[in-house]
């Protein structure tokens, strides 16, 4: 039987983020915007470098719901936010994450690939961000490759549970991942903490497979290509909610919101939000 747990539709949008601001040709009242939860897919991503502190402090600003992060482990056991299982992308360095020091890690430079005004900003480690953002937004924390680092399920609900973050009545936090046994462990570790399932596979799409993700989870994220009306209704008949990802266009956006999703996973805030 799934947990059931249900997540709060997040605090009402009111400031204005002009920089930013997209036009929109038919405009949807803020009650039906508010149906869904907004969230900035590993922060702002598509207005700054993603899993920084300038990209999580931008969605913020744009009064997202939620912060989307990666979390991955250093060599010498940190656990940090980035996306990718090697640091070449949006980093100036080369290597695994797991095969460098988190001293090497946190001398790279994550932001100057997204624009110069960024750069010099560091890959933020997991706790940096839970004492950054918990009280102000809510966290979609995402284990990224999780088998990669045996074990790191229980420093992440250590690091929680530290800041009394593994109760409902705290700040919203929901951990998620691809890695189904990892997501297995996680509620086993922290029972009350909602769990998240992600794919983008059909097969898991199944009555059968449904079934057996509300067995221990309380949310269902595929990517929104798989997403139907039928699929959504399966997934609250089982008494989960459904997060769709990554929306980088107003036409997924809309898509999603006439799907009737709980929540969309963006680059974009605005196009969530249209009164950003």
């Amino acid at each position: 039987m799934s947990k059931k747990l249900l997540i709060g539709t997040g605090v009402a949008f009111s400031l204005l983020f002009s920089s930013f601001s997209q036009a929109f040709a038919e405009e949807p009242t803020v009650g039906e915007r508010k149906q869904v939860d907004n969230v900035a897919h590993r922060g702002a991503a598509g207005y700054a470098p993603e899993n920084t502190i300038a990209g999580f402090d931008l969605a913020v600003e744009m009064k997202a719901d939620y912060i989307e992060i990666d979390v991955q482990r250093s060599k010498d056991g940190e656990i940090i936010v980035i996306h990718d299982t090697t640091v070449d992308r949006t980093t100036d360095g080369t290597g695994k994450v797991g095969d460098l020091t988190f001293e090497q890690l946190r001398s790279l430079d994550a932001g100057s690939w997204k624009g110069e005004q960024f750069a010099g900003e560091p890959i933020p480690t997991f706790e940096e961000i839970l004492d950054r953002y918990h009280g102000k937004v809510g966290i979609l924390i995402e284990l990224k490759a999780p088998e990669l680092y045996p074990g790191i399920e229980k420093q992440v609900a250590e690091a929680l549970k530290e800041r009394n973050l593994d109760k409902p009545q705290n700040e919203k936090i929901i951990i998620q991942s691809f890695n189904f046994e990892s997501m297995k462990s996680m509620d086993q570790l922290l029972p009350k903490v909602p769990i998240g399932v992600l794919t983008s596979n059909l097969k898991d799409t199944t009555a059968e497979a449904l079934q057996e993700f509300s067995t221990y989870a309380d949310w269902f994220n595929p990517s929104y290509g798989i997403v139907t009306e039928e699929l959504v209704n399966q997934v609250h008949s089982l008494g989960m909610q459904i997060g769709s990802w990554t929306v980088r266009s107003q036409e997924a956006a809309d898509f999603l919101f006439d799907m009737k999703v709980d929540a969309i996973i963006t680059d974009y805030p605005d196009y969530v939000d249209p009164r950003n």
